[in-house]
């Protein structure tokens, strides 16, 4: 007798809602939010709301709040669309006169790229 399959959870598919505020601070504060990358407010500061947002799919709330998140169900809109059916980019013709000179290979991967510093910044 095969075992019971169990049914999987539906999807969540909600939205992530962000805010993108605008907060007045001190410049002792603001050299911390520059180091740390985050800061701590008071309790009861005023936040004024820039932009309303789904972190997921990147749209205004006014646009699609009822709606499903389109990240969680089909994520093409962020990467430009389908890759198959997207036109390729034109490669700018070479400018009159200019002669093309296929230069050496470069290895990406290894540690001949390693030591060659392409894995390493300068």
């Amino acid at each position: 007798m095969p075992p019971a399959e169990r049914a999987e959870p539906p999807q969540d598919l909600s939205h992530t809602w962000v805010v993108a505020a605008e907060i007045q601070v001190e410049p002792r504060t603001a050299s911390i939010a520059d180091f740390r990358g985050s800061f701590k407010t008071s309790a009861g500061q005023r936040v004024d709301a820039l932009e309303v947002y789904c972190k997921g799919c990147r749209r205004p709330y006014d646009e699609v709040k009822g709606q499903e998140c389109a990240e969680k169900v089909d994520n093409r809109h962020l990467i430009g669309g389908d890759q198959s059916t997207r036109k390729k980019r034109k490669v700018p013709p070479p400018p009159k006169g200019a002669k093309i000179i296929p230069g050496a290979k470069v290895q990406r991967r290894g540690i001949g790229a390693y030591m060659a510093g392409v894995s390493r910044p300068r």
